[in-house]
């Protein structure tokens, strides 16, 4: 296969997901493109880790945990990237990379990647300079890539944000709108760029330095069809479904809703700095709290969608992803940006199931009273 992937993010999550299914495809002797890892962050504390990626070597990343009741532990050096760029001082490489080359686009730029500041685009959307927002790069890069005759372009965001690329696409359309797009280029963009509407499920629990991660056995990459879509590999951990919305729900209201209930024990409860999911829930006080939340709250909820059994048995899959002897998933990781994934995880729960939740529900008002 020819062209590239471009990564936006360089996030410990991505090396032990994307990147490595990329990897072992290949290895299964599928064609698969190479992978350009691109920062859009500015942070001088990653540029060790940019500089990593074009290591031949590849980096590591170390999958530990339970499959089948039985402790493993794999190590794979991952060689599916190529180099490491920086919008901050790669930008015009970046472009042209992006506007010649490109079959793919991923990205996971982080809970508010997906923020805008207000008028950015009004400059126009020509990319000689790289606006503020990742939006903003994403609008510039294919504008560029319409000017040069372009190919189509799949773009498969793996932020978890309800409906990852219909929301990334209507932030887009609307930047371009706002710079007062051409007619031609909007028409490239509903009719050549596939935003891809896609979950991502792995706990990846440390990074290892200057690049690689730690992350559990289990992954799911579940990506929704769509005409034109396109992948850069076949994986075992990725399915394709024809209605992504019973993945996500599962996802979202029960693992990420459980990290984020503990979230709010380990600050309200001023536990220690350094506790893990693991360490939180060997507290049988903490354990029969989360406990009741999943069965008074939570699993009512679900089953008032008629995915009661579906839910059960991700709520038991899941504690015992909490309970992994071999992952430090530190609380303090899970407790950046609380407030929003509150909202995201918990209160769009209650919109959803519309089932008494009083737990839940303080946790929400908690938030929205100290916001």
């Amino acid at each position: 296969m020819t062209g590239l992937i471009l990564q936006f993010g360089t996030s410990r999550f991505l090396q032990a997901h994307v990147d490595l299914f990329l990897h072992e495809a290949r290895e299964a002797g599928q064609d698969v493109p190479s992978v350009v890892i691109v920062q859009t962050s500015g942070s001088a504390e990653r540029a060790g880790r940019l500089a990593a990626f074009s290591d031949p070597a590849g980096f590591p990343v170390v999958l530990r945990g339970l499959e089948d009741g039985m402790a493993t532990e794999r190590r794979v050096a991952v060689k599916s990237v190529s180099r490491g760029l920086s919008t901050a001082g790669d930008w015009a490489e970046i472009v042209d990379l992006f506007a010649r080359e490109a079959d793919f686009v991923v990205s996971n730029t982080g809970d508010s990647g997906y923020a805008v500041t207000p008028g950015e685009a009004s400059t126009g959307l020509f990319a000689d300079t790289p606006l503020v927002s990742f939006p903003g790069k994403l609008l510039q890069l294919l504008h560029a890539r319409w000017q040069r005759g372009g190919r189509p372009l799949t773009v498969l965001p793996c932020e978890l944000v309800n409906r990852n690329g219909p929301a990334l696409r209507a932030i887009v359309r609307d930047l371009a709108a706002t710079a007062s797009a051409p007619a031609d280029f909007l028409r490239f963009l509903d009719q050549e760029v596939v935003f891809a509407n896609t979950l991502v499920d792995r706990i990846v629990s440390e990074p290892l330095q200057p690049a690689g991660a730690v992350a559990e056995p289990y992954a799911l990459w579940a990506i929704e069809r769509a005409p034109g879509l396109s992948l850069p590999c076949t994986h075992p951990s990725i399915v394709l479904t024809d209605d992504l919305e019973p993945y996500e729900r599962l996802k979202l209201h029960i693992l990420n809703l459980g990290h984020s209930v503990l979230a709010d024990i380990w600050q309200r409860d001023g536990r220690p700095e350094h506790e893990t999911v693991r360490a939180i829930l060997a507290d049988p006080a903490v354990n029969t709290r989360l406990d009741a939340i999943y069965r008074d709250e939570v699993l009512p909820g679900f089953s008032a969608r008629g995915m009661g059994d579906a839910a059960r048995a991700y709520v038991a899959t899941t504690m015992d992803r909490f309970r992994n002897p071999y992952l430090d998933h530190r609380i303090a990781d899970i407790a950046g940006n609380h407030a929003l994934k509150v909202e995201r995880r918990i209160a769009a729960f209650l919109d959803w199931a519309g089932t008494p939740a009083p737990v839940l529900s303080s946790i929400v008002s908690r938030q929205k009273a100290t916001a």
